[in-house]
């Protein structure tokens, strides 16, 4: 199988980045269906742990062979109760089982799949279920309220408690429905519909094929490292793309163990504790997650990891280094969108740069463009070369022809995102280019300030807006989350003061910052956009008007610079 050879070759050139990326070649299926074709193949007869979930004071595991099994008969019953081939299907569950199962079995009747996390409102879902035209509704019925009052001729499904008016899922295992494929599924039909993140009013859907997701996460199995047998932990939250990248196609793609960690709320000491009980050799996790481990004594727990991973945003150097000095692991950053796979990253075995994402990965043309010439450089906006286009890119903005064309534009995929490459080819991300700004007529990336600012031991999370100002056009303010053990105070904040002044450049230096709970996308994802408009309206209002808890550099007239 054409899918095969390509995922043996960067398995077996793992550590050998130049090889993989230079002879890597994307396999072009014209038919293909990853439920059917593969998942289903490596699991004939392969009792190792395909899914195991780890609660609060349960455990649930899956071999390959039983959720081979399970969701064969699931999309047997699926298919009695009408959903057929292209209907589009929301699927709203947390991190259990039936998630993973309703996953295959859709993918093997050909429906689309709606992944929509479990913090939706009753308003995200009536957009959802009016502008994704949802047939078919997979819900815990937990969440089932939510859609009292939604019109529409949709099956309701409830995975849980019977409920009036909805189907019971758990019939499907005694309904003895067969299945059998109704045709062969071609590779570019759509698979996924991801409506992004919520940072805009209304977000848009991005589509994914049987080939796009499935195949284009050979990319991310790269970066990560996995390998056969490995026993792969990834936190994110179901509805999300990065749930789609590291629970279920990159690790099944090598033939990993998927663990979950579930939790009513997130604890760094019970991760840590996991990770050495269950012998997990692969972490990935968020900034946020790797920000509050670094917040425990790390030398008091040994886990046998191989490899630590993080994306979601660029992570901090400061984090990576603590982490390399307890355990002796490089967390290897990655990069990528919803509306691709892992574009960007430092691979196993690769030298990693302090500040660098990494380089291109296998299958991948990158280009920085300079968005005001348009000219190629070695520093500008993140592109995907269309000439040799990804199989892993999306299609497009379903119903959205007008903004599918403006990121498809001249050429090539536009990103958004703005970085640099240096000699070696590694790229060290700058910032959305909508967060980029400018004081005094220096350019400002808030990243490369947000990454000096978490290193003060006061700091647990940072973000770095203009704000406007008479004579500077903008200045640098930092809205500080504080970390254990500390509180918002004038003495902190002069501390914090201190520390971006003996460690930023004159014109890069914090001038003001507020202590404050960082707003952020349900993904988890710091919503700068809501700071940025936050601190122009306070200025709009008076130049010299302070929020609570606000602090400004010249507040503390000893600690200015002579520079």
């Amino acid at each position: 199988m054409e899918f095969k050879v390509a995922r043996d070759f960067l398995l077996s050139n793992r550590d050998d980045y130049e090889t993989a990326y230079r002879d890597f070649r994307w396999p072009r299926p014209a038919h293909f269906n990853w439920a059917l074709d593969w998942f289903d193949v490596i699991a004939a007869g392969n009792d190792r742990p395909g899914l195991w979930i780890v609660d609060d004071d349960s455990e649930t595991r899956r071999s390959f062979a039983e959720l081979s099994a399970r969701s064969t008969a699931l999309a047997g019953w699926l298919r009695d109760q009408g959903v057929r081939r292209g209907d589009r299907t929301l699927l709203m569950l947390g991190n259990c089982a039936p998630l993973w199962e309703c996953l295959l079995a859709l993918t093997k009747l050909g429906a689309v799949i709606i992944p929509a996390s479990t913090l939706l409102t009753p308003a995200d879902i009536v957009d959802r279920v009016e502008r994704g035209r949802i047939a078919h509704v997979i819900a815990e019925s937990e969440l089932a309220g939510r859609f009292t009052g939604i019109g529409g001729a949709f099956t309701r499904i409830a995975v849980g408690n019977a409920l009036d008016g909805w189907l019971r899922y758990d019939d499907f295992m005694t309904a003895g429905s067969a299945f059998a494929p109704d045709g062969p599924t071609a590779a570019d039909d759509p698979l996924l519909l991801y409506f992004t993140s919520g940072t805009t009013a209304q977000p848009k859907l991005v589509e994914h094929t049987h080939a796009s997701y499935p195949i284009g996460h050979l990319s991310t199995m790269y970066w990560l490292g996995l390998e056969p047998g490995d026993v792969h932990l990834n936190i994110s939250s179901p509805g999300w793309a990065k749930h789609a990248w590291s629970n279920v196609f990159a690790p099944w793609n090598a033939e990993a163990t998927v663990l979950i960690l579930n939790s009513a709320r997130f604890s760094a000491r019970r991760l840590l504790d996991t990770l050495t009980r269950c012998s997990v050799t692969s972490l990935c996790a968020p900034p946020t997650v790797w920000r509050m481990v670094i917040q425990e004594d790390l030398s008091a727990w040994r886990p046998p990891l191989r490899e630590a991973l993080s994306a979601g945003e660029p992570l901090n150097p400061e984090v990576i280094e603590q982490v390399r000095r307890a355990w002796g692991l490089n967390i290897r950053d990655g990069y990528g969108q919803t509306e691709t796979t892992a574009q960007v990253g430092n691979p196993p075995g690769q030298t990693v740069k302090p500040g660098s994402m990494g380089r291109p990965l296998p299958g991948y043309v990158i280009e920085l463009i300079d968005p005001a010439s348009g000219e190629r450089g070695e520093t500008g906006e993140i592109c995907i070369d269309l000439s040799k286009r990804p199989v892993a890119l999306m299609v497009g903005y379903r119903d959205d022809d007008a903004h599918t064309a403006e990121v498809m534009r001249e050429g090539f995929y536009h990103t958004g995102d703005v970085a640099s490459r240096d000699r070696d080819g590694y790229i060290t991300y700058v910032g959305r280019s909508d967060d980029v700004f400018k004081s005094s007529d220096y350019r400002i990336s808030p990243f490369e300030l947000e990454s000096v600012l978490i290193e003060h031991p006061a700091v647990a999370e940072a973000a770095v807006v203009p704000s406007p100002d008479p004579v500077r056009l903008s200045v640098p303010k930092a809205f500080i989350a504080v970390g254990a053990g500390h509180v918002a105070s004038e003495d902190v904040a002069r501390s914090i003061f201190e520390h971006s002044q003996a460690n930023l450049a004159g014109y890069k230096r914090i001038r003001r910052l507020e202590f404050a709970e960082l707003p952020k996308t349900i993904s988890g994802k710091i919503r700068r956009v809501d700071l940025r408009a936050k601190e122009a309206g306070l200025r709009d209002r008076s130049g010299h008007e302070r929020a609570e808890n606000e602090y400004w550099e010249e507040d503390f007239p000893d600690l200015r610079p002579a520079r």
